[in-house]
């Protein structure tokens, strides 16, 4: 019962995520007894190739390197994960946008039902994941032949980098399946730490007022602590920031070691994306807001004169 694990890269490195999807994997492999593969789909990637070789678990790299892979096209890559899906048990995709993209159309080739934003597992047919924002785990049995996971990489730790020795097979990728076109892709350069992969985030909410406050409070306090700028979906919504900012449900899942909130009441939504944070701060003035109910450490009081007082306090 191997199990495959589907990466998330650029052709020339693999993405975080992937490394919690590995762990997943290798809790799995504890009930099947077996091996973890993982799928490079993509074009002149032997450099990404190369370093899944060295990811702690896995036994064998499947390269599929092909001119219409070049920018990982959903349709192409769920093609290719079908034409090998038979030799596996489980096909395992990091819970990110493109874990998301490509993961429903494999469970809809091979007639299956996804498993998703799993959290933790039971046994190899049984699943842990949070529904309703969180507030409900749902314990999920398939007994489908082949299971199509996500894994929320917040719920695994991230698997060695180094330390692995796998073997590496190429195989035929699918044919382009010509019904999508890659256009152009903008991708935003930080000096910041990446916002899910960051050991620490300050994140800021309506509370600030506007982008010019969201920049002049939060800004000099990560650069102090060397951490990632996130926001709730109020202050998305409000355009203080751009949306890839957003924490929450409907943005991005979090769970670094420290994370401050300032100005964020807590709606639902945004708890869901950041309570499995290990150190949570809140600065609000409402001493009712719903972001003291999950806060290990709380102040009450104006966030304009709390939050500079925090940077001179650590400049000293």
């Amino acid at each position: 019962m191997t199990i495959l694990v589907v990466a998330e890269h650029d052709n020339a490195a693999v993405k975080g995520a992937t490394l919690n999807a590995v762990t997943a994997a290798a809790v799995i492999s504890l009930f099947t007894g077996g091996e973890i593969h993982l799928l490079i789909a993509g074009y002149d990637a032997q450099e990404a190739t190369e370093v899944a070789t060295k990811i702690a678990g896995v036994s064998k790299v499947l390269l599929a390197d092909a001119p219409h892979l070049a920018e990982r096209l959903a349709e192409n890559v769920e093609g290719t994960v079908v034409s090998v899906a038979d030799n596996y048990s489980h096909i395992v995709l990091p819970a990110t946008a493109y874990g998301k993209n490509v993961a429903p159309r494999i469970a809809a080739r091979l007639d299956v039902a996804q498993i998703s934003d799993i959290t933790a597992v039971e046994s190899s047919d049984t699943f842990i994941r949070p529904v309703f924002a969180g507030n409900v785990i749902a314990t999920v049995q398939s007994a489908d032949p082949i299971k199509v996971i996500t894994v929320r990489a917040t719920g695994f730790d991230a698997a060695a980098t180094n330390g692995g020795s796998a073997s590496i097979e190429k195989i035929a990728a699918a044919p382009d399946s010509g019904v999508s076109l890659f256009m152009s892709r903008q991708v935003t350069k930080l000096d910041r730490p990446e916002l899910t992969g960051a050991d620490v985030v300050v994140s800021g909410g309506r509370g600030l007022g506007s982008g010019e406050n969201y920049t002049k409070v939060l800004e000099p306090l990560a650069d102090r602590l060397g951490g990632a700028l996130g926001a709730s979906r109020a202050a998305v919504d409000a355009g203080f920031v751009p949306n890839d900012y957003q924490v929450g449900q409907t943005g991005k899942i979090v769970a670094p070691k420290l994370y401050i909130a300032v100005g964020i009441s807590g709606a639902i939504q945004h708890l869901a994306g950041m309570k499995d944070s290990k150190v949570i701060v809140a600065v609000n003035k409402d001493a009712e807001a719903p972001i003291f109910s999950v806060a290990d450490y709380g102040l009450i009081g104006d966030l304009f004169a709390a939050v500079p007082e925090m940077v001179d306090l650590l400049s000293q």
